[in-house]
Formats: structure tokens, sequence, C-alpha cells
């Protein structure tokens, strides 16, 4: 954790008890611990917070002997409360910290939590809280990578500091993140991918897993250049943002999705007035499921799909090892003329 996370924990386990009062009201006082159920203020035994320090730890340690889970009241703060950002958790623990301490409280009554994590309403909060990434380091990293996308792509933000957990050691830390809505045909966000980076502005945060979505993903996608509601006769779609995001460089016209998974990849929805479809392929045909069913699905609403594939790895390989100008042409030989013509710019 950062220095400020470690005091607000250290402030909090100061007053564990008032703070199980608070935010987990659905447990009790048994000696030195405070029992409840889980993390989320559920009912039942198999969470124990140690409300006092001693010889075995500090007070506000918590640990749920039925599935290991532990943490500190931070920990508590965010979950019981549906929170995402370590910021929100911070401003929480520090709203909760200036007011007079809470008296008992019926057990049965239960707070109302600022949204479920990994609700509609907790990722477009996220988003909200987010900034326009022309002049961040997430278009530093995009230009990195070869991708000029800022101005007019309002699916993407930038967050200086998105809350990031270890899932193996539990230990919680914030690092910059490259934030990418996950919409519906409709515009309305309804998932995130979140790409943690490296501060010193060199590819991604050294994380076990820098790049994690969350929220309502199946059918829904990353978009780049969708209007939503007029009919759209051509698309691209694929798994990966930044194989979208490099096709998308080289052919402005065309409106692309990032499914973020193969099995996302499979269940996409198609917009109105779908006609074709060209599906991104890597070298390593790691997604060929995805591909596969979803060429069956286009197939059966009446849409031709086509799938269009790298000289390398993938397409960002492409754009970055060979130009635009050689990705521009090596996609024109696969394209349908008429498609080609429109989509990719002239010369």
């Amino acid at each position: 954790m950062t220095g400020s996370a470690s005091e607000l924990a250290r402030r909090l386990g100061e007053d564990a008890e008032a703070v199980c009062r608070e935010y987990l009201s659905n447990g009790h006082r048994s000696g030195n611990h405070w029992i409840v159920g889980d993390v989320r203020n559920t009912r039942g035994r198999s969470m124990h917070v140690r409300l006092n320090g001693n010889a075995k730890g500090p007070a506000g340690k918590w640990v749920d002997e039925q599935n290991g889970e532990h943490g500190d009241l931070l920990d508590v703060i965010r979950e019981s409360c549906g929170l995402i950002e370590f910021r929100d958790v911070a401003d929480e623990a520090r709203r909760f910290l200036a007011m007079p301490r809470p008296q008992a409280r019926d057990p049965g009554a239960q707070r109302q939590p600022a949204a479920i994590r990994g609700s509609p309403e907790a990722v477009r909060r996220l988003f909200g809280m987010s900034q326009p990434i022309a002049g961040t380091l997430a278009e530093r990293y995009l230009a990195g990578r070869g991708i000029p996308l800022t101005v007019g792509e309002r699916a993407l933000r930038f967050h200086p500091g998105c809350y990031y957990r270890d899932l193996v050691t539990g230990a919680t830390q914030t690092h910059p993140a490259l934030i990418a809505a996950v919409t519906n045909l409709n515009g309305q966000i309804t998932g995130l991918q979140r790409t943690w980076l490296d501060p010193s502005g060199h590819g991604k945060a050294q994380l076990t897993d820098p790049r994690r979505s969350l929220g309502d993903l199946l059918g829904n996608g990353i978009w780049l250049g969708l209007e939503s509601g007029a009919p759209v006769p051509v698309i691209a779609a694929g798994e990966g943002f930044e194989t979208m995001a490099s096709l998308r460089t080289v052919m402005p016209a065309l409106p692309v999705a990032a499914a973020t998974s193969a099995n996302h990849l499979a269940g996409l929805s198609f917009p109105a007035g779908c006609r074709r479809l060209y599906i991104a392929a890597d070298a390593d045909a790691a997604g060929r499921h995805g591909i596969e069913r979803l060429s069956l699905r286009a197939g059966e609403s009446g849409i031709l799909a086509l799938v269009l594939r790298p000289q390398l790895g993938d397409f960002n390989d492409d754009l970055r090892h060979l130009g635009p100008a050689h990705l521009a042409a090596w996609l024109g030989d696969q394209l349908v003329p008429e498609d080609a013509r429109l989509v990719l710019p002239a010369g």
C-alpha cells in the first residue's frame, strides 16, 4: 500500500469496532473480535475482525476462515460499499474518520452501498472519474504502440491512480491506467477494460495481469467510431483492444469493436444494417473458437463474415514494425474492393 493508505488503515484500526458497526452491521462483537459472514456484510460467522491490537497483529486486520480472504479495514470499506477505485475508498475512510463515532445500530439495518461492484453503475462512475487521454500517460502509451487515438474517441480515458488488487496475495496498490469503455450498440457504458501503465511511460505496469475487464461484457465491446442508432453496413471486430485500435489507425472510416476475449468475441452483437463483418485474427490462432462462432452467428443473421490476417503476430505488430502504409496495402488486398475504397485513405 501507499503511505497514505497505511496511515488510513492505522487510523481506522484505532476505532475498529466503530468501523465494524458502520460497515459490517450484520455482525456482532465477541471478545476481541467482530464476527460477521464476510467482508461484504453478509450474515454469518466465518469472518473475524481483530478489534484491539495484540501479539497476533494490529487492530483492524481480518480473515475469512471459509475462503481464506484477509485484509484490513480499507478492504472492509471497499467491499461493503461496492467501491472500485482506491480514491473512492480513501474518500469514504476520511469521511468516516471525520464524523462523530456512530452509536450501535440495529444489526438488521443495511448500509446502502455506493454501487454494486462490477455493476454498470460502478463502471460508469469509474469512467466518469477518469479524464480525456490527450496529454496524459495513456496517450503516450498508445503512441508508443503506434496508435495515435485521442480526439474523437470517446471510449478512451485516463485515470492517474486506478486501484489494483493482487488476486494471489491480496495486496493493493495504485497505478495509472488507460480506461476503455465497453458499450452496447446504443452507446451505453456496460463495462470497462483497465490497462495499468508503467509510470515511467514505458509500456504496461509490471503486474501479473496488467489488463483486466469488468462489468457486463457479453454482446458488448470497446467500440471505436460507432455512431449509435445509425445503420452500419461494414464493421470489423476482434478480441484485443490494441489489435482493433491498430486497424482503426489505418482505416479511420471503419467502425471497429474489441470484444476483450475470445468468448466475448463469439457473442458480439451486430449493429443494425450490418452486411459485412471483418474479423481480425492473430497469427497464432489462439482465438480461433471465437472467430468460428462469430462467423457462424453472422451467417445466420445474413452477414458476410471475412477474416483479416496479419503478416506478423498481430495487427499491432504489423503497424509498429511494418508501418501504417504497408499495413494499409496489406489490408487492401483482403477487403472487398467496395469496402477498400470506403475505409482506406486515398492513395
